[in-house]
């Protein structure tokens, strides 16, 4: 339930969705620590509030949404707009992980399709609906305000699992989704930002039960010896989000401690 709307913020506001936890929560809260108001949005009816105690009170809403319902998208992002006077960042992190693990031989009709319509239909036309509000409310904020949207992908978006084939084909997709919208917003002064976070300790990524992870980490595939933390994903995207790249757009960025680096024998 959405608390009564406040006076408009002077600060910029981030929408984070799949804000309730993992990377979504470490965005937040790092967003946060930047300077930006949060909106976190998630699948929950209400927001534990030991989560978002982690964000000064006066800074944080919670708002219930279902990203694969396509319908509450502009209603969720309107009363955002509402509730803090303004719209900066959409940070696209909501999604679902391949589980059962699932050999690409075996993978059902109905699995495959529920991957595309959260991480992938449900991203697209969040995206959509936040870039159109976005331009029909500029005159909302001040000219010089840095306006973005970060699309949080993997480095499934390149890398193959056949265990995890509607994972790979859904965040490579994103990988795209990021370009085309950084091509047709940057003459609006809109930036896109695709984060491609690897090995990250979180709930999702521990619920695979596989210990190929650890082993890389182990074997020195990941050169920077240790896994990911959501902290390291979350200034990522508070880095973009803030402007401090100025000069680029729709070009991914890998979280993965060199993992993507690929090593001679």
């Amino acid at each position: 339930m959405r608390q009564p709307a406040a006076t408009p913020a002077l600060r910029p506001v981030a929408v984070v969705t799949g804000g309730h936890q993992g990377l979504g929560f470490g965005a937040a809260v790092e967003l946060a620590k930047e300077g930006f108001d949060v909106a976190v949005v998630d699948l929950h009816a209400e927001a534990d509030p030991e989560v978002l105690a982690a964000v000064p009170a006066d800074r944080v809403r919670y708002y219930q949404l279902d990203i694969a319902d396509l319908s509450r998208h502009r209603p969720v992002l309107e009363a955002v707009l509402s509730d803090f006077g303004r719209l900066d960042c959409l940070v696209n992190n909501a999604g679902i992980a391949a589980r059962p693990l699932t050999d690409i031989l075996d993978l059902s009709p109905d699995a495959f399709d529920r991957s595309v319509d959260i991480n992938l239909r449900g991203t697209f036309f969040l995206t959509q609906a936040f870039a159109n509000l976005l331009l029909e409310d500029k005159g909302q904020v001040a000219d010089d305000a840095y306006r973005s949207i970060v699309i949080v992908s993997s480095i499934a978006a390149e890398l193959v699992s056949v265990d995890r084939s509607q994972y790979n084909v859904t965040k490579s997709a994103l990988s795209m989704v990021a370009k085309l919208f950084a091509v047709r917003l940057a003459r609006h002064g809109i930036y896109v930002h695709e984060i491609r976070p690897g090995l990250i300790a979180t709930a999702m990524t521990a619920s695979s039960g596989s210990s190929v992870p650890d082993e890389w980490v182990a074997d020195g595939r990941v050169p920077i010896p240790r896994w990911g933390q959501k902290e390291d994903v979350g200034q990522a995207v508070a880095t973009v989000a803030s402007g401090r790249l100025p000069y680029m757009t729709g070009q991914p960025i890998w979280v993965a401690g060199g993992m993507n680096m690929m090593q001679a024998p």
